[in-house]
């Protein structure tokens, strides 16, 4: 079973009180007229980032307090960019200098969020953890971070082998260890990077259409039909998924081993093992540490008959298993590259999987024309929401509802 990975660092991360309201002000005198802000996804780390916000007179923005505990990560994500933008509209917070950051556990959360809403944010902040869950996710596109640049400052064994193959896939990260960094230079790193409404190139994947929007275009609808080889998908590939056929386990996936103690079991568990059990082998092998059994098994890549071997008090018993993969269907996505060529005036957007689409154009890139997918728009003079779609090899254009 795949876990947000949490892990402590150790005379570094203070444990954090709960905050009700969405903007935190930080007790350090009058605020400039536009500040910069940390935005969290786990409320439950406010109060850390606060005090570390305190000296440069930042701010904190967490989901609103309407968010259910149990809220699936996407809900959390849209809930924080609301509370982004209140912020930016009734809190004087600077749009273009707010960034998404997270800890230990919510570090895979931190990735999921800049792919799934890349222009929300300046710029991202990982302390710790890992990004591996957001990766298994299956929703982590390194096109989406063209333009949100993310620092991870890693504090695990295998964390900058980890980084260096999110880099060679693409994703614009940088890797830190996290004893080599304090707070002043992470709020330095992030204060030299802004957020444009408009910047000039832009390119974005999803597999939704609730997450579609990247920067001034938004894809509205889907083609599976509509394929472009120009455009590969820039998916990170996720682990295999590979689980024993136990009927599902919890763990705690920083533990130090010798073998995975069973953490937890679902309701009306019916399999073989019982809380507390530890797991001490696989398949003959010892298991060092929960990374090493969580490590083998994204390693997987066929289902077969294995045996394990758990510790149950002072006895050791023996059970006869199975490594098994999901069943996963084929994924859909949908990239839209474009970009805005000053010197020709002109709009160029390529796409795949994508018929419909909203392309919103400011004053300054006026007049202009428009190139999507070979096909050639005139003559744009009007600023605003152009609403386009191909249909018969024909490009359509009127303004957006």
């Amino acid at each position: 079973m795949e876990l947000w990975l949490r892990r402590g660092l150790t005379g570094l991360l203070a444990c954090a009180a709960l905050f009700g309201q969405s903007v935190l002000e930080l007790p350090s005198g009058p605020a400039p007229a536009r500040t910069p802000a940390f935005a969290l996804l786990d409320s439950a780390d406010a109060a850390q980032w606060q005090a570390w916000a305190k000296d440069s007179g930042w701010r904190v923005i967490v989901p609103g307090p309407g968010l259910a505990a149990d809220a699936g990560m996407d809900a959390r994500v849209k809930a924080l960019a609301a509370a982004v933008e209140d912020a930016v509209r009734n809190g004087g917070v600077d749009a273009a200098r707010v960034y998404l950051a997270g800890r230990g556990a919510s570090v895979a959360a931190v990735f999921y969020a800049v792919s799934r809403m890349p222009d929300a944010w300046a710029a991202a902040f990982a302390l710790g953890g890992s990004p591996q869950q957001a990766i298994d996710a299956g929703s982590l596109f390194a096109a989406n971070f063209t333009n949100t640049p993310i620092l991870w400052a890693g504090a695990a064994e295998g964390d900058q082998t980890l980084a260096e193959k999110l880099k060679d896939a693409g994703l614009n990260l940088e890797w830190r260890p996290a004893n080599s960094l304090n707070i002043a230079g992470v709020v330095q790193w992030l204060a030299e990077r802004t957020r444009e409404d408009f910047p000039m190139a832009i390119d974005c994947e999803t597999n939704s259409v609730a997450f579609a929007r990247c920067y001034w275009t938004q894809a509205v609808k889907f083609d599976p039909a509509e394929r472009n080889d120009v455009l590969p998908t820039t998916l990170v590939k996720p682990s295999s998924g590979a689980a024993l056929d136990l009927g599902g386990f919890g763990y705690k996936a920083d533990d130090p081993g010798p073998g995975v103690t069973v953490a937890s079991l679902p309701g009306k568990y019916s399999g073989p093992l019982k809380l507390g059990d530890r797991i001490v082998e696989l398949d003959g092998k010892p298991v060092g540490s929960a990374r090493e059994y969580a490590e083998t098994m994204r390693n997987a890549t066929g289902e077969k008959d294995v045996a394990i071997l758990v510790e149950r008090a002072k006895e050791r018993k023996r059970i006869e298993t199975r490594i098994v993969l999901p069943r996963r269907q084929p994924a859909v996505t949908a990239r839209v590259r474009a970009k805005y060529d000053p010197a020709s005036k002109e709009i160029q957007i390529v796409s795949r999987t994508v018929t419909a689409l909203r392309v919103t154009i400011p004053p300054r890139w006026l007049p202009a024309t428009l190139n999507w997918n070979g096909l050639p728009l005139e003559e744009i003079q009007t600023p605003g929401c152009i609403a386009l779609t191909i249909e018969n090899e024909l490009l359509h254009s009127e303004k957006c509802p």
